[in-house]
């Protein structure tokens, strides 16, 4: 072969190649039924919890068995962290943006961006303040202040309708924390013999959980507080394990009731240290891949999906301990 026909020989091989590369990489990916495959940028808050654990699980499993290309963003508790996400979602052209907003507020700008964008929203297990409420699509997730309502129910009843209660409220300013506290004051106004003497926030972890209990059983009003009311599992164990240090008996002459439903709680209420705890399902990925599908499709959605929830209490602890996913 002469050397110029060489030369054009390998520029073509060289050409296919990059083909074949620019083919294989940033382009649009197929899906095995040809059509082109969603992409969706998700943006948690973190792992401060069993249930942030179990729900991130849930968003990534789902995602997987449905073929659909997840860009996954853990924020680590803050909110630049997630605003900074959300930004490079927009840049990076995705299809669909669910996230679980670390605190209620402060995303406007951000949503004005992506609803520019021309991509729709679905907030996950938190929702956000805005003044204008079609900046997201649907808002999947508990009815957190009937969550507080009903800790507050089983607390009344529990204690007779006479208790000094400690509430560790979990990150301020987040939905959760808000609305649980909100559900719960509102069913304690009427009964004037349960009262909150201490309230607290435990950012909804264990660690932080045990020291604020800590601290607390160190004031005068420690002496006669007989409940905790905690807005998460995890704050609840923190502060059992307290208890239990300061000599205390969690779930005999201290009731203890909180909020999720984790297999940890099962475990303290089957050991008789915790005494109820509300759920709050944290395995919501095939509710918001169906909504995000629909959004991709064009189809309509629920605005509102509230999630299945239950309570549970000690009694039954030990024979639903097995069935538990999370």
């Amino acid at each position: 072969m002469p050397h110029h026909s060489r030369r054009r020989a390998v520029r073509a091989v060289l050409a296919l190649l990059a083909l074949c590369i620019a083919g294989c990489g940033d382009g649009p990916t197929k899906s095995p039924g040809g059509k082109k495959q969603l992409v969706v940028g998700f943006s948690q808050i973190g792992a401060e919890s069993a249930w942030r654990t179990a729900n991130s699980a849930s968003i990534k499993e789902e995602a997987e068995k449905r073929g659909i290309k997840l860009m996954f963003a853990d924020a680590q508790g803050k909110q630049e962290n997630q605003l900074k996400a959300l930004r490079s979602f927009i840049n990076q052209g995705v299809d669909v943006v669910a996230f679980s907003p670390v605190v209620e507020t402060g995303f406007e700008p951000v949503l004005r961006e992506l609803k520019a964008a021309g991509i729709p929203v679905v907030l996950t297990d938190r929702s956000v303040d805005v003044a204008d409420a079609s900046l997201y699509s649907v808002f999947i997730g508990a009815d957190f202040v009937e969550e507080g309502r009903d800790a507050a129910r089983w607390l009344v009843k529990a204690t007779g309708g006479t208790a000094n209660v400690v509430e560790l409220q979990g990150t301020p300013g987040s939905a959760p924390a808000l609305d649980r506290q909100k559900g719960f004051a509102e069913i304690v106004k009427q009964h004037p013999g349960v009262k909150v003497v201490f309230s607290q926030s435990g950012d909804f972890g264990r660690a932080k959980g045990k020291e604020v209990m800590e601290a607390f059983l160190k004031t005068p009003d420690a002496k006669t507080a007989t409940a905790l009311f905690a807005h998460n599992d995890d704050m609840a164990l923190g502060a059992i394990q307290a208890l239990k240090e300061a000599g205390r008996r969690p779930g005999t002459d201290f009731k203890v009731v909180s909020i999720d439903g984790v297999r940890g709680a099962f475990e303290a209420m089957v050991a008789g240290e915790l005494d109820c705890s509300v759920e709050c399902n944290p395995l919501i990925g095939p509710l918001v891949f169906d909504a995000i599908e629909a959004l991709a499709e064009k189809r309509e959605t629920p605005r509102r999906v509230v999630t299945p929830a239950a309570s549970f209490v000690k009694a039954d602890a030990a024979k639903l301990l097995p069935t538990r996913r999370y």
